[in-house]
């Protein structure tokens, strides 16, 4: 196998045409079988074979610099440098990033996860090597999706300005997650399938055809000739005006053309933009066909009966949408993700993708919240971080009724650091007319919805990445009081303050405590942690009680620093001990080995309150 002849890029170097064509072949079946015993993304790697071993044919990889936007595409490029081997432990603990990583490999030029950044990137790296005199490539490679990205729109702007040699790869394969949308999507099916581009470049080719002794100087210079008229011809006048050499489209899939075309652009100064026509899912069919479905490998694992926080999350808005009219959700590109999909085959005209645009979703909700809408912004923990500032100025500081579904709130396993939603308790908490609540339980989540669509201000609720707990649901939606925590249970030793899924841990640490050690613990499902229940924290702390705080989210900001700062505020004396996430980034696994990890389990709870209360004076009696 020719596979096995490869361990990095500078193998490629003497391979034939037809060799490459063969690897590709191989690279396809080795993604096939490898990924479906793993998971992981699928779809886009398996569009961009050809691309990615007509680049490393033609730079030379790590000397030049070959960025990846997202890295939902980058397993190619990791077969490729020397990781072929290590595909067997794909996004499993200890093992190989399901993206790519500065710290994993010296071709993996820069760290990605979310969408749009490349061009940014690369264009930094092309200023250093000018300002350090040095003469190698830049090249990045971004998806027509990641291209709807106000960011990348700022960088081909910049890099226009600036007008330094960076050449950038549009991958175009017409789908990021779900199929793209908006004005710059329509454009570049234009661009595809311009007619007056086709009909000249079929002309072009019979001319050349019907020349004869035609050598091989004189053809490579009319298929430039040919470039020239197509980019003269068609649509390709934004990227220009953008201050950027426009070549394409070609085809992705056309190995001898890429190698070509990427060897003479590699002589032509200045901001440079192929663009490349891929298919999601190239030579498995079941991909081509539902690319979106295969965007990553599918799971093959028996679903549970009991539904998961997001499939809840949809089929409650539908619900309460249907006797509210004033109710519209929006979602920037994770319609299938964040189950808004479901709400869109019943509500089509008050859901809205607005592509890759977080900032964007997040003043369009504002707009809508103006004009009497009840907004629903569907997005990942991970995403949101993106637009802070819209949350700030747009939202919280006008006090509009916008609520934000936070998916994936707390670990989400294989995606690892990039994607944890480690950080949007810290990030809202301090923000002024924000409420944040998260459920411990599926019926709860419910609740909150309903809580937050009849509050007359911002409000997020945030839920895990899981499946809930099978509990009743109430046959009416009941509207919880802002601010007001649930004491599930009393114990007069100890107080566990625990927050979402952390909730049911609390409860098993309790029941620990008491049959180990007969430790009687109150535990506390605190609901909100902005507001936060002040009068119940600061009455357990004045009864002497030692508290713990137990999150899923990051210990700086967190639950736990707004219970300290709530007793420091009422000149309070207590001993807390917080758990939740460190001050540092997990990487990738299953979620229960990340919460182990950190000691988010039951073990390490019982073990560290048992410790505590060793240390505390012994109390008269338990209540």
């Amino acid at each position: 196998m020719l596979l096995e002849r490869v361990n990095n890029p500078g193998d490629l170097k003497n391979f034939t045409t037809e060799q490459l064509e063969q690897l590709a072949v191989e690279i396809r079946d080795f993604l096939v079988e490898s990924v479906s015993k793993t998971g992981g993304h699928f779809g886009a790697n398996l569009g961009v074979v050809e691309l990615t071993l007509a680049l490393h044919k033609v730079y030379d990889s790590p000397t030049d610099k070959l960025v990846w936007d997202v890295g939902h595409q980058a397993y190619v490029h990791k077969v490729l440098t020397g990781r072929r081997d290590d595909f067997a432990a794909l996004r499993k603990h200890g093992g190989l990033a399901g993206f790519p990583k500065r710290n994993e490999s010296e071709h993996d030029q820069f760290g990605t996860g979310h969408a749009s950044t490349s061009i940014s990137a690369a264009l930094g790296m092309a200023v250093a090597r000018d300002l350090n005199q040095e003469r190698h490539q830049v090249v990045c490679v971004i998806g027509d999706g990641a291209l709807t990205g106000g960011m990348a729109m700022e960088a081909l702007n910049h890099a226009g300005d600036i007008g330094t040699d960076l050449t950038v790869v549009l991958n175009d394969n017409e789908m990021s997650i779900a199929p793209n949308v908006g004005a710059l999507s329509r454009y570049l099916t234009k661009v595809r399938a311009d007619p007056t581009y086709s009909r000249a470049k079929t002309e072009v080719e019979q001319l050349v055809k019907r020349m004869p002794g035609v050598g091989p100087r004189l053809t490579r210079a009319l298929e430039r000739v040919k470039d020239s008229l197509r980019s003269l011809v068609i649509a390709g006048q934004l990227f220009e005006a953008f201050g950027f050499k426009y070549f394409g489209p070609i085809d992705g899939h056309d190995l001898p053309q890429l190698v070509h075309i990427l060897e003479d652009i590699k002589r032509v100064h200045g901001p440079i933009l192929l663009h490349v026509v891929t298919a999601k899912g190239k030579g498995y069919a079941s991909a081509e066909e539902a690319p979106d479905k295969f965007h990553a490998w599918p799971s093959t694992a028996k679903k549970k009966d009991v539904p998961g926080y997001t499939e809840v999350f949809a089929k409650t808005l539908i619900e309460f949408a249907k006797k509210d009219p004033r109710i519209v959700a929006v979602t920037a590109a994770m319609p299938s993700g964040t189950g808004l999909n479901k709400f869109a085959d019943v509500f089509p005209h008050r859901t809205f993708d607005v592509g890759i645009a977080e900032q964007h979703a997040a003043t369009f909700c504002a707009g809508l919240a103006t004009a009497g809408k009840r907004p629903v912004f569907a997005v990942y923990s991970t995403f949101l971080q993106r637009a802070y500032d819209q949350v700030i100025h747009d939202v919280c500081i006008q006090n509009l009724p916008v609520m934000f579904a936070i998916d994936r709130a707390g670990f989400v396993g294989p995606d690892g650091e990039t994607h944890q939603g480690m950080f949007d308790l810290a990030y809202l908490r301090t923000v002024p007319n924000m409420t944040v609540m998260m459920p411990k339980d599926e019926n709860e989540l419910r609740n909150m919805l309903w809580t937050g669509l009849h509050h007359d201000g911002p409000s997020a609720v945030r839920y895990a990445k899981s499946d809930g707990l099978g509990v009743a649901m109430d046959k009416e939606p009941q509207s919880i009081p802002l601010g007001q925590a649930e004491v599930v249970r009393t114990g007069g030793d100890v107080a566990i303050l625990a927050l979402g899924p952390m909730v049911q841990l609390a409860e098993q640490v309790a029941d620990q405590l008491r049959n180990r050690f007969g430790t009687a613990a109150t535990v506390v499902n605190m609901r909100f942690v902005k507001p936060l229940d002040a009068e119940l924290v600061c009455s357990l702390a004045r009864r002497g009680l030692p508290l713990v705080t137990v999150e899923e989210a990051s210990l700086a900001g967190g639950m736990g620093s707004a219970v300290l700062e709530t007793l420091a505020a009422e000149g309070l004396r207590a001993t807390v001990l917080l758990r939740g996430v460190p001050d540092r980034f997990i990487e990738h696994g299953s979620r229960n080995e990340q919460l182990a990890e950190v000691g988010l389990t039951t073990d390490e709870l019982v073990r560290d309150i048992s410790e505590l209360l060793d240390t505390q004076p012994k109390r008269s009696a338990s209540v």
